[in-house]
């Protein structure tokens, strides 16, 4: 039968014989590694899918094609056919199409599946499409049970593609579609939920209730099949977005899942929930993980879909199936089991009061069960670490109602959460050793992964805060004493002390986060003086390491410590906070601290020695710089105020960057210090002038490199740089109107001109143009109402002119990517086939288009630089042609623009050696993110300059240091090998080659080298 067309006898001649070449390319997208072959023959089939007879080739290439492919291509065209917006196919049309795929599935039910499940695609889109499309009104494309009862009730196989088609239109249905209107996407989701989904889960728990009583044998590819699609439908079913909530998959996993009201029958009766338990323990574990997944669902279940007896009832029964499963742990050892299993606990108290778990009949047990699970979970540190997330979420939030409970029932967390926390505790400790040692993956270098945990365990451990903080005096004093042993002892091994020292990050940051969940509990003096006893150890162990930095220090350690700083500061730190709080008299007795002004002063004294030894470190230098109060009036902060420049903060100087970029926490910096020199700046325009000196004697620098005609250029991008990302950050800062027209009239007219100067210089360097035009970008900010300049002020006029000014200069200057692309898109297609044009311009004209393609080379823009690649290996080659034509012997005359174009070349060969040398300098020396394209011009600049080549080669050999030198000329040696004087793309291929191993070996020889080649020096 042919639904598709009219008149299908006259086409098939015609088709059978392009079927085959079909069938050829089908086979070459999907299985050649040659990426040419694969281009070619996808766009040979793009063209097929936009031709007018698509429609009818799809139906004969499915009902006459032999392979595979073939089949797959036929229904992913018909898919994108049935869901264009332009020029849609007639309902007629679609009903044909929709009923031909049924009739096409039930008549080949051992399709591949790739094949199967693109038709399975192909009928869902179709569907869902359709949805309120009428014939004789009757909508259509709606009687989806009644389409595939026909597969249910045959083989196994058909069961599968029957169940599966429910499954992907469901999955079809709840998934938005770009291309159409979101207003229609839910439209046809909320017809399709109130009127098909509840039949659909019903028949699915049905069909799962009769497999699971017919023990069918799963070691059958067939059955094992039919239940994974069975349970894939349930749970696409339970996962619907049936409210439109959308939500997000990457969010917190604790939703409430909003089913409907007319689905209350299913979860009343109790026979539902325990189906899937059943399931659970019957099947193996390849499966069980998505008997889990629906469990999940179903705990989430919406509250007010019970009543209370009815939410009790439903509760009894899920706990008892949580129990059944932690009293038979066995399938838990599988990961996705395990893993699943921790979101369905999590699930328990995300939607259920602990009020209400407590009443539940073996509440004493289940609580034990579960807290027996953690605490093994967490000494099993390294199986399923993204799991532990949903273990600490349910501890965290049973904690967190302990003060609300009204239940008169023992909770009995008082007993368990300390063996939790302790559990956590310990197990981190522990695991510093076998990390260190194995070599394995640190969890201390997932930032946002530790910060999770701790704000977790910040509510737990505050649960029995005594038992917690005796936990921790007890594990820091072991841990530091032998910490200073070893440091004091001559012969300590660099293992046991970063034993030591991971164990003190860990124990660190968890005292930071338990002070800091002391706002979720209503604190205790008591509890205070235990937080005093804490925080005295953390700054003794401060001073400890301080005293050592300037012969070593860890990174992860003084992380650790200013996360202690934040959370004490949160807590401790701040008016609300009564300074007779206990915690102050422990740290009066152990340091000396007898307030917070004294405790911030050894905080700032903190910020200075970071700032000093750990310059070089961002993430200790960024977390350092945040900005804090209360400060202004201690002595050291007014240190910080004058005396800012690189001797007392080695990240301030310039010679010491690793590059330009590195210099971005300097605007951080100095947005803290202009805060804090706010606070009492005033109109005092002496104190800001002494502020600025550094700042003064950095212009005046850059001023005196740019009035001489020889300068260190990379010290002057460096010095300006940093100094305009300084001037930011205090622009920033200062956004009162008295404090930025100081600033505004220290900076203009007097150094305006030097950074206009800069951006003439530089405009082609962004590291450097970048900061420059954003601290313009912030002058120009009226921030806070601070550019209300008064009426007889011309200063509003003169910014506007020196940031036009600067705007012209820099948009002169720079070269506009589009453009650019356009440009070079051009000349690509003129070197490629309009070669013998180039040859017959001005020579001026030839010299201007062989500049613009060398300066393109070296662009950012990769799209860019590869047209100019295969620009260059165009022109390159039509210079060899026509050389070697000219030396022949016999050889016809040559063109006359070919003639002048070799003469052209003639007389200015630098230019073609120039471009020899760039291309050469990007793949030794840079990273050459087109290695490929860079390779096909460079085998014909070589040929074309065989001495100039030796000559860089000798270059370069000769820079390396003499233990280095003959593994170079071995490299370049290898780099010629087997090729011949000739462009023929074998030739070139062996050198694309030849060239890859060039590359990685002249890298290898050059990691290790202390002084190498400039790559300026081989450019001259």
């Amino acid at each position: 039968m042919c639904f598709f067309f009219a008149d299908t006898k006259l086409m098939w001649v015609s088709f059978f014989q392009s079927l085959a070449q079909l069938e050829i390319l089908c086979k070459q997208l999907y299985e050649t590694t040659d990426t040419t072959t694969r281009l070619q023959a996808e766009k040979a089939l793009v063209e097929f899918t936009n031709s007018p007879d698509c429609l009818s080739k799809c139906q004969l290439l499915l009902e006459s094609g032999s392979s595979s492919y073939s089949q797959l291509l036929a229904a992913t065209c018909l898919s994108k056919l049935v869901s264009r917006t332009s020029n849609p196919l007639p309902l007629e049309q679609r009903i044909d199409i929709r009923n031909y795929v049924l009739n096409y599935l039930a008549t080949r039910p051992k399709l591949a599946a790739f094949v199967t499940q693109a038709l399975i695609q192909l009928y869902a889109r179709i569907t869902k499409l359709g949805w309120f499309d009428c014939q004789k009104e009757d909508y259509i494309f709606r009687n989806v049970i009644v389409d595939v009862t026909r597969f249910l009730q045959d083989s196994v196989e058909h069961c599968i593609i029957g169940v599966t088609i429910l499954s992907q239109l469901t999955n079809e249905i709840n998934q938005a579609d770009s291309t159409h209107p979101l207003t229609k996407h839910r439209k046809i989701a909320s017809s399709f939920r109130d009127s098909s989904l509840f039949d659909i889960f019903t028949l699915s728990c049905n069909l799962l209730k009769q497999a699971s009583g017919k023990n069918l044998n799963l070691n059958d590819e067939s059955q094992h099949g039919l239940l994974m699609q069975l349970l894939k439908l349930a749970h696409n079913c339970l996962n619907f977005d049936f409210i439109g909530t959308s939500t997000d998959e990457s969010s917190d996993d604790l939703c409430t899942v909003q089913i409907p009201t007319s689905w209350r029958s299913a979860f009343l009766d109790s026979s539902t929930l325990q189906l899937f338990f059943d399931l659970y323990h019957s099947i193996p574990p390849s499966l069980s993980p998505l008997v889990l997944s629906c469990l999940v669902q179903i705990a989430s279940v919406r509250r007010s879909l019970f009543n209370n007896a009815e939410r009790a009832k439903f509760l009894s029964h899920l706990v008892d199936g949580v129990k059944r499963i932690l009293e038979n742990p066995q399938s838990l050892s599988d990961p996705n089991n395990y893993h699943e299993f921790c979101r369905l606990l999590a699930r328990l108290k995300s939607n259920y009061q602990l009020g209400e778990l407590v009443k539940v009949e073996n509440y004493p047990e289940v609580i034990r069960l579960i807290a027996n699970f953690t605490v093994t979970s967490l000494q099993h540190w390294e199986f399923a670490p993204n799991s532990v997330h949903y273990l600490l979420s349910l501890w965290q939030r049973l904690a967190a109602s302990v003060p609300y409970v009204k239940a008169t029932e023992p909770h009995m967390l008082e007993t368990y959460t300390p063996e939790v926390t302790k559990a956590y505790i310990t197990s981190r400790l522990e695991s510093i050793h076998i990390i260190l040692r194995d070599g394995l993956e640190d969890p201390l270098d997932d930032a946002g992964l530790v910060q999770q945990q701790l704000d977790q365990l910040s509510t737990i451990g505050r649960c029995e805060y005594e038992k917690t903080c005796a936990l921790l005096v007890q594990l820091f004093d072991q841990s530091a004493q032998s910490y200073q042993e070893l440091l004091q002892s001559t012969n300590s091994s660099t293992m046991d002390i970063a034993v030591q020292e991971g164990r003190l990050t860990w124990l660190v940051y968890i005292i930071g986060a338990v002070i800091g969940g002391r706002v979720s509990f209503a604190s205790t003096d008591e509890q205070d003086a235990m937080d005093g006893e804490l925080v005295c150890r953390v700054l003794q162990l401060m001073n400890l390491t301080d005293s050592r930095l300037a012969q070593a220090g860890n990174e992860k350690l003084e992380l650790a410590m200013l996360s202690f700083f934040e959370q004490f500061r949160k807590i401790y730190i701040g008016d609300q906070v009564q300074k007779s709080s206990k915690l102050y008299r422990r740290l009066s007795e152990v340091l000396g601290l007898n307030d917070e002004t004294m405790v911030l002063s050894v905080f700032i004294g903190k910020i200075i020695t970071n700032l000093k030894y750990w310059g070089q470190c961002e993430p200790i230098t960024s977390k350092t710089l945040h900005s804090v109060r209360k400060l202004v009036k201690l002595s050291a902060v007014q240190f910080m105020l004058n005396n800012h420049t690189s001797e007392h903060f080695s990240f301030l100087g310039v010679n010491n960057q690793a590059n330009l970029s590195d210099m971005r926490c300097r605007t951080t910096f100095y947005t803290a210090l202009g805060r804090l020199l706010m606070v009492d700046l005033g109109e005092d325009e002496d104190q800001f002038e002494q502020f600025m000196l550094p700042l003064t004697a950095a212009f005046e620098a850059i001023a005196q490199m740019f009035s001489t005609n020889t300068f260190n250029e990379q010290e002057a991008k460096r010095t300006l740089v940093g100094l305009v990302r300084d001037l930011r950050g205090i622009a920033f800062a200062f956004n009162a109107k008295t404090s930025f027209m100081m600033l505004f009239d220290w900076i203009y007219p007097s150094y305006m001109p030097i950074l206009q100067r800069a951006i003439e210089l530089w405009y082609h360097v962004p590291a450097c143009t970048t900061p420059v035009l954003k601290l313009m970008a912030e002058l120009v900010h009226n921030r806070s109402q601070r550019l209300q300049f008064d009426v007889s002020s011309p200063n509003g006029i003169l910014l506007f002119r020196e940031t036009s000014k600067m705007i012209t200069t820099y948009g002169t200057n720079s070269d506009y990517p589009k453009l650019s692309q356009s440009y070079y898109s051009l000349l690509e297609v003129l070197t490629q086939d309009h070669m013998n044009f180039i040859a017959s311009l001005e020579p001026h004209v030839v010299m201007y288009i062989l500049s613009s393609i060398s300066e393109g080379l070296t662009a950012l823009d990769t799209m860019v630089c590869t047209g100019c690649c295969s620009s260059l290996d165009h022109i390159v080659t039509y210079l060899f042609k026509q050389l070697s034509r000219s030396t022949k012997k016999r050889a016809a005359p040559m063109a006359q623009e070919s003639d002048r174009f070799l003469h052209i070349m003639q007389q200015h060969p630098e230019m073609i050696q120039q471009m020899l040398s760039t291309v050469l300098n990007i793949i030794i020396f840079e990273d050459c993110r087109n290695q490929w394209s860079m390779s096909r011009p460079l085998l014909g600049l070589i040929l074309l300059n065989e001495k100039y080549f030796a000559d860089l080669r000798n270059s370069i050999v000769n820079s390396q240091p003499p233990e280095k030198q003959q593994a170079m000329h071995l490299c370049f040696e290898n780099l010629m090998e087997g090729i011949e004087r000739n462009l023929l793309t074998k030739n070139r291929d062996r050198f694309t080659q030849n060239l890859s191993v060039f590359r990685r070996e002249v890298n290898d020889s050059m990691k290790n080298s202390t002084y190498g080649v400039n790559s300026n020096d081989m450019m001259s």
